[in-house]
């Protein structure tokens, strides 16, 4: 299902996304952030599209492109995992020459929109997890209603290394504005 602002398009990645997906991949602070190959090559992103894009619109987890409205060539991915009993967890990233200019806020909103709505997924709750220190990603989930959670100390594995994760998570009731009460550091 695409889904759009008018701003914003959110489709399915599709093969002629593939250098473009392995172009943006290269980018250190995507792998930073991100748990994906270093070093990532097209055999990478053609894994993505069959195994993670094909198989999670199978299921309950879908993952979109991030275009410009009216189409145009990838800029990002954002999709939802499903974590089982009406939760998901929302992951995303964006290429380095369109960050801070607001898209990934909405696509995070229209997400986050049909994830809840009952001709979407009707999820009750949404939850974020990002490696400690990535402040972007932070910054996008709190414009969104996201409520910090905590931190999980060496909570998750990258390539190999333990490190530290920020939680945050919206429920359904909750208002979709910029939220209160994150912790400074983030």
């Amino acid at each position: 299902m695409d889904l759009s602002d008018g701003t914003v398009l959110l489709d399915r990645p599709r093969v002629g996304d593939i250098g473009t997906i392995v172009a943006h991949c290269q980018d250190p602070a995507i792998a930073e952030w991100v748990t994906i190959p270093v070093p990532y090559g097209r055999s990478d992103a053609e894994f993505y599209l069959s195994e993670i894009v094909g198989k999670g619109w199978a299921g309950r987890s879908p993952v979109w492109a991030v275009r410009r409205a009216g189409g145009g060539p990838m800029l990002g991915s954002i999709g939802l995992h499903d974590k089982g009993e009406g939760a998901a967890e929302i992951g995303f990233w964006l290429a380095a020459g369109e960050r801070g200019g607001g898209l990934m806020s909405r696509a995070v909103a229209l997400v986050c929109d049909f994830g809840f709505a009952d001709e979407g997924f009707g999820l009750a709750r949404i939850g974020w997890l990002a490696y400690a220190g990535n402040r972007a990603s932070a910054a996008v989930v709190r414009r969104n209603g996201f409520r910090f959670e905590g931190t999980q100390r060496l909570g998750a594995v990258q390539r190999g290394v333990r490190r530290d994760c920020w939680l945050a998570g919206r429920l359904a009731t909750d208002p979709p504005g910029p939220a209160d009460g994150w912790p400074e550091e983030t």
